[in-house]
């Protein structure tokens, strides 16, 4: 590329095979497996504001693939086992770092919930082990799980192959991938309106910078994939909710290991330059502000500090908000939209960093074949008609 740049930023032509709308990690890694595998190169991924800079750049990095229901714990598999190879695939360093994923149990229900989950886990082949406390201290020697404490640590589960990477070296890589497949990537061009047939069917988008033709138009907008399917006359089960992160100062290493908490809403890793990141709940109000309330910092970083002492030391260095779109049954929502030529996917709560190159390759199938990718067919719109939910709000961290 001229100047070293890994891709271009493209004016958009009249028309495409297909238009990807959102390019985040799912919008960018969905049009580089439907060149890779479908060899369908005439796509343009439509962002309106820059390149990976809505949740993409706004998430706590976590990989992982212990749900519970057999759904979803093949999909999340299916997306790690790609991270796994995505930095030889891909050809650039990801900072994929398999340390480990520990989900603390803090009382009766969650050591039920976790040994259960455990359990699942091993019959559907992923690795999953039930720890005590006096094992989490081994591994995590900074926590205190003396039973003194306000959450006095009960057990915890733990994914070995769990573990982080680099948000933005991974966007940086599929838009440089898909660039190179002949995808074009068109920024600042947000989608105003549908063009449609007397029939109903989508014939392309209206946007900031003109008309644009489609034979397929995929939605892949996280939380406002709903005023998107606003604009073509259907509703989405989603409700969208800010969700809070931070990150301290440079620190040396003291915690090798991804730390999770879903009764006190805390989980936290160190990243590779030295800080603290952390995530808490969500905001219990809807809405799409990118920073959230000071009361849910404020008890995110008390209920830290008593589990890891050390973090009183820590400054904090920056805080902001994602949307979390989140569906009923906590699981997301990918497959044809009851609109013809039109395509969801949304609803990943606080699982769309982990999903990205399962949810990217499942999705580029479905859209290539215009019909759900079985990995993908569990997830279908229609499951909230018929009640074949998906429940994992025990499993999906914070977004419950």
């Amino acid at each position: 590329m001229a100047g070293g740049t890994l891709w271009e930023d493209r004016e958009p032509r009249h028309s495409y095979d297909v238009v990807i709308v959102g390019a985040g990690g799912h919008g960018l890694a969905t049009a580089y497996y439907l060149a890779r595998d479908h060899g369908i190169t005439d796509v343009a991924v439509l962002e309106r504001g820059w390149l990976a800079g809505g949740n993409m750049a706004r998430n706590t990095t976590i990989i992982r693939s212990n749900y519970l229901w057999d759904e979803s714990a093949a999909i999340y598999e299916h997306s790690l086992r790609l991270w796994e190879g995505l930095e030889d695939d891909l050809g650039h360093d990801l900072k994929f770092s398999p340390r480990g994923v520990l989900n603390l149990a803090h009382n009766l229900p969650d050591v039920r919930e976790g040994v259960r989950r455990v359990n699942a886990n091993r019959l559907n082949g992923v690795d999953a082990e039930w720890l005590t406390p006096g094992d989490i201290k081994q591994l995590v020697p900074i926590l205190d799980t003396s039973p003194s404490v306000r959450f006095p640590v009960l057990g915890g589960t733990f994914q070995p192959r769990g573990g982080i990477a680099r948000h933005d070296q991974v966007a940086w890589a599929l838009a440089g991938a898909a660039h190179e497949r002949g995808v074009h990537l068109i920024q600042s061009c947000e989608v105003t309106g549908f063009c449609r047939t007397a029939g109903g069917a989508v014939t392309g988008v209206e946007t900031s910078r003109g008309l644009i033709a489609a034979g397929r138009v995929a939605l892949c907008a996280a939380g406002h994939t709903s005023v998107l399917a606003d604009m073509l006359g259907f509703r989405l089960p989603l409700q969208s909710h800010p969700l809070q992160a931070l990150v301290s100062e440079l620190l040396e290493p003291v915690l090798d290991t991804v730390v999770m908490s879903n009764a006190v809403h805390v989980y936290v890793s160190q990243a590779h330059k030295g800080e603290l990141v952390m995530g808490a709940g969500i905001d219990a109000y809807n809405g799409y502000g990118q920073r959230g309330s000071f009361h849910l910092i404020e008890q995110q970083i008390a209920a830290a500090v008593e589990l890891f002492p050390l973090f009183a030391r820590a400054h904090v260095l920056r805080t902001w908000g994602g949307i979390v779109d989140v569906s009923p049954d906590a699981s997301p929502i990918i497959g044809p939209a009851p609109v013809q030529n039109v395509f969801i996917n949304c609803g990943w709560g606080t699982g769309g960093f982990k999903a990205t190159p399962g949810a990217g390759h499942v999705y580029a199938d479905t859209i290539a074949h215009a019909r759900p990718h079985p990995l993908a067919e569990p997830f279908g719109l229609e499951r909230f008609t018929t009640g074949a939910l998906i429940d994992e709000h025990g499993a999906a961290a914070v977004a419950h």
